[in-house]
């Protein structure tokens, strides 16, 4: 199991390895728009764990550029381990 960790509200949501992080940053109060990796509404920062996310799609590329903390919720999973996030 993985632990997608809010920085802000220290709220912890288990979820299975693999998972896309969309729905437990939904319900932890992310704000979404397109879910398609277009608007950008739903930038994170990874404060610890990007090691234990998904590569970059190619949505993201297009979005963010070249980057190194931020990532779009709607685009990434969580492959293992811990994630703690701020939006």
């Amino acid at each position: 199991m993985a632990k997608l960790i809010f920085k802000d509200t220290q709220q912890e949501i288990e979820l299975e390895d693999g998972s896309p992080l969309q729905e437990a940053c939904e319900e932890a109060g992310v704000p979404f728009a397109c879910t398609e990796g277009c608007c950008g509404t739903c930038v994170i920062e990874i404060e610890e764990g990007m090691e234990n996310l998904s590569p970059y799609t190619q949505a993201e590329q297009d979005f963010l550029g070249e980057q190194d903390f931020e990532r779009l919720a709607c685009q990434c999973k969580i492959k293992q381990g811990q994630v703690k996030v701020r939006y």
